[in-house]
């Protein structure tokens, strides 16, 4: 036996800096241009009200992309920090005794998710997007002794750079439009 099977220390997986930052910044480069065509266009919504949208939609997706997924000797637990509500992203945790097997499902996408099944029959998503994926899905294996060797991300890095680069290029086009409608005038 090795000295490699008591681990006092948990695992702390977060969402991959890549996944969060293109996200966050697609959201800007799809919302951002929003008030300056509401002033231009006289839409019978302020502007002040997309900001307001717009903030709040941006703290609902910082919340959501702030998820934590947490190995130890117990389990596996999927957790949010304390300034999210409860009702709006709970999390889970499963206890490594109560794993029966890890299965995959076919997204509508055409892409494969895995679900940890309990025993009491209840499904558990496995977190796909985080930093650190392989090991993380190695220590699952250490702990339940199910066969992860054909369990792979859902989204590779080179998706998320391709999304980003063309978010860069929508940051471009958000840079003319709110330009274009800064000169039309229409701003005090």
């Amino acid at each position: 036996m090795t000295a490699n099977l008591v681990n006092t220390s948990p695992a702390i997986f977060r969402l991959s800096p890549l996944i969060r930052i293109t996200l966050l910044s697609l959201y800007l480069a799809l919302t951002l241009p929003l008030p300056f065509l509401a002033e231009v266009t006289n839409a019978p919504i302020p502007s002040t009200l997309f900001w307001l949208g717009i903030s709040i939609g941006f703290i609902g997706l910082y919340a959501v992309l702030t998820e934590r997924v947490i190995l130890d000797d117990q389990g596996i637990q999927v957790t949010y920090p304390n300034w999210i509500p409860r009702f709006f992203r709970k999390g889970w945790s499963l206890p490594w005794s109560e794993v029966k097997q890890l299965k995959p499902r076919t997204t509508g996408q055409g892409g494969l998710v895995y679900y940890f099944l309990s025993k009491d029959g209840k499904a558990y998503l496995l977190p796909m997007r985080v930093a650190g994926f392989a090991q993380m899905v190695k220590l699952v294996q250490e702990k339940t002794g199910i066969d992860t060797n054909d369990v792979y991300p859902l989204a590779q890095p080179w998706m998320y750079l391709i999304l980003f680069g063309f978010t860069l290029l929508l940051f471009l086009v958000d840079g003319w439009t709110i330009a274009t409608a800064i000169t039309q005038g229409h701003f005090s």
